[in-house]
């Protein structure tokens, strides 16, 4: 059995150097535990890493990398959700190379991607699994990089061989961006910023002197799924436990099972994922669920509905789900993830304001029952790191209440985007340097700062600019997507599209809802529908509305509706073939 106290943490400089750490001072204690599902109903099959077990794992499989590479060397994880992955990449880390993050070629929709970074990353070796070994090499094909087997690996492999002891400023992994916005970029994170990542993010969810277990189903290959399930818990030599996303769309309720199971959880998880269990577990699922060692609920959307947060924790309140344990953050890959966040116990900080006020770069109160308010969350405030908003243009550091770019200093923030120059994202400075001296990270986000937290207004570039007004995207979608009960909640993109003269128009291309039988929908009248309500609340004329099926949308590969690649796909014509509730006449 485990002890609840926790552990006391040094400052090791690098994640392998925690893994030794624990393993000589608390060998037997679990480290990761993996839950698999291998049938529909199963409540899952547990397979755990003590730290010993664990030291030995990335002891041997480092040793193997460092044969196979040169020091500097990119090692692509192609490795399914489990503790193979998680060995892999500190295996990477402990050998002095460049871990790159990844997934298997089976997930649906991304072998493009999947091929566009490899090609971008070069890796000199692949790691899989002996399950995924087959459908690795035939993706990779002739010629590629090596590949090596981490279950095969034997354990003796590392006996005798002294651990690389890597410069804390050098490059641990590439941190591949989800493309909502533009083309994967890797993000350079050294093993100094992860280290400080971790420590920042344990300190503002106030897991750093209490006991915690992290139960996770993000991917390991995003950054909050990387962070929060793998260099939080080794900082903290804390229990991680693990599901794979898969199992969690499948049946949502095994998530709830296994924060249930696990007292002092902390998790996180996208908007759509908290809609997604109040529309799904059923009141039988419910039955014997207790909530209530709940520490903390990380919700890392940009922006943050209120709305979501209210709607779980009514479904859950009879499983004895604490108000507080819903945690606003915002973070992005440049900063390794974790920038601010709300501290877990306290009230949801609502803010309701003005939209056309918004449009204009002003954060003005409005009342919350006013149809055309945005209403949105506080994300807290930074730990061990400064965030400032910032003109986008002018670069004049602005005032409280004022919309701009979000702007982020601190030892968390990445080296750069590999073999790209990327000077003008992570070397910012402001135009009247006096007030905030150094360099600075462009985060490309908007939002503002209000009762000394930041709130998140949407992305620079997804504006939709009509007429002179900005739109917000993901205001103009949650007004569409409550319009028609035919339109699939969390399942469309807004985006502005090319219009005569040189302007631009509103478009937004939604998939059907799964219960929706296409021969008997009225797609006119879900187009009136979707037009009528964007118009009256957004005074925004929509030029086109495409009504595509279930799955259509693109995403990215966190799950997220990418505008970009919609956008990309619509002026190519790719939709064209789709149901179209038709263009504006």
């Amino acid at each position: 059995m485990d002890s609840r106290r926790p552990p006391l943490a040094p400052a090791c400089p690098t994640l392998p150097e925690y893994v030794r750490h624990w393993a000589e001072t608390t060998p037997d204690r679990r480290a990761f535990t993996f839950v698999e599902h291998p049938a529909q109903h199963s409540r899952g099959v547990h397979r755990t890493l003590t730290w010993r077990r664990l030291d030995v794992r990335v002891r041997a499989l480092a040793a193997r990398l460092a044969d196979e590479t040169e020091p500097g060397d990119r090692v692509a994880l192609l490795c399914p959700q489990g503790t193979e992955y998680v060995t892999a990449f500190l295996a990477a880390l402990a050998a002095g190379l460049v871990a790159v993050p990844l997934y298997t070629p089976g997930l649906p929709g991304h072998a493009d991607r999947l091929a566009g970074v490899l090609a971008d990353a070069r890796p000199s070796v692949v790691v899989t699994t002996s399950r995924t070994r087959d459908e690795v090499r035939d993706f990779l094909g002739t010629g590629g990089p090596r590949i090596v087997v981490a279950d095969e690996v034997p354990d003796d492999e590392g006996r005798g061989r002294e651990p690389v002891a890597p410069d804390t400023g050098a490059t641990a992994y590439l941190q591949y961006t989800s493309g909502s916005t533009r083309a994967p970029a890797g993000v350079e994170i050294s093993h100094g910023n992860v280290v400080a990542n971790a420590r920042q993010a344990l300190s503002a969810y106030g897991l750093d002197t209490r006991p915690m277990t992290s139960v996770g189903w993000l991917p390991l290959y995003h950054d909050m799924g990387l962070v929060l399930s793998v260099a939080a818990p080794v900082a903290r030599g804390a229990l991680s436990v693990l599901m794979d996303p898969a199992a969690f769309l499948h049946e949502p309720v095994r998530w709830l099972r296994l924060l249930a199971a696990h007292p002092d959880a902390v998790s996180a998880a996208p908007n759509f994922a908290y809609d997604y269990c109040v529309a799904t577990v059923t009141a039988d699922q419910k039955e014997g669920l207790r909530l209530d060692k709940v520490t903390a609920l990380i919700n890392g959307s940009e922006p943050v509905r209120p709305g979501t947060a209210d709607r779980f924790h009514a479904a859950f309140a009879d499983q004895g789900l604490a108000p507080g344990t819903h945690c606003p953050s915002y973070g992005l890959a440049e900063a390794t993830v974790f920038v601010c966040a709300a501290r877990p116990g306290e009230p949801l900080s609502r803010f309701a304001l003005d939209r056309d006020a918004l449009a204009a770069g002003k954060a003005l109160p409005a009342r919350p029952d006013d149809s055309r308010a945005v209403l949105l969350a506080g994300c807290g405030t930074p730990a061990g790191q400064r965030v400032r908003i910032a003109d986008p243009v002018s670069r004049a550091l602005l005032s409280e209440g004022e919309v701009g770019e979000i702007w982020v200093q601190g030892p968390n923030v990445g080296r750069g985007y590999w073999n790209r120059d990327a000077e003008e994202v992570f070397g910012a400075e402001f135009a009247d340097a006096a007030p905030a001296p150094g360099r600075w990270l462009r985060t490309g986000d908007l939002g503002t700062v209000l009762e000394g937290q930041l709130v998140v207004t949407g992305r620079l570039k997804d504006l939709i600019i009509v007429d002179g007004r900005n739109h917000y995207p993901q205001d103009v979608e949650a007004t569409a997507q409550e319009a028609h009960d035919a339109v699939r909640r969390d399942r469309l993109a807004a985006f502005a599209a090319p219009a005569g003269a040189g302007g631009e128009c509103a478009v937004v291309v939604a998939e059907h809802a799964r219960t929706a039988l296409l021969a008997e929908l009225d797609v006119a009248a879900v187009a009136r529908a979707v037009r009528g309500a964007v118009s009256a609340r957004h005074g925004l004329r929509l030029a086109d509305v495409v009504l595509v099926p279930p799955g259509t949308v693109p995403r990215t590969s966190s799950g997220k509706v990418s505008r970009a690649l919609t956008r990309a796909r619509y002026l190519q014509g790719a939709y064209g073939g789709q149901v179209r509730a038709g263009a504006a006449r």
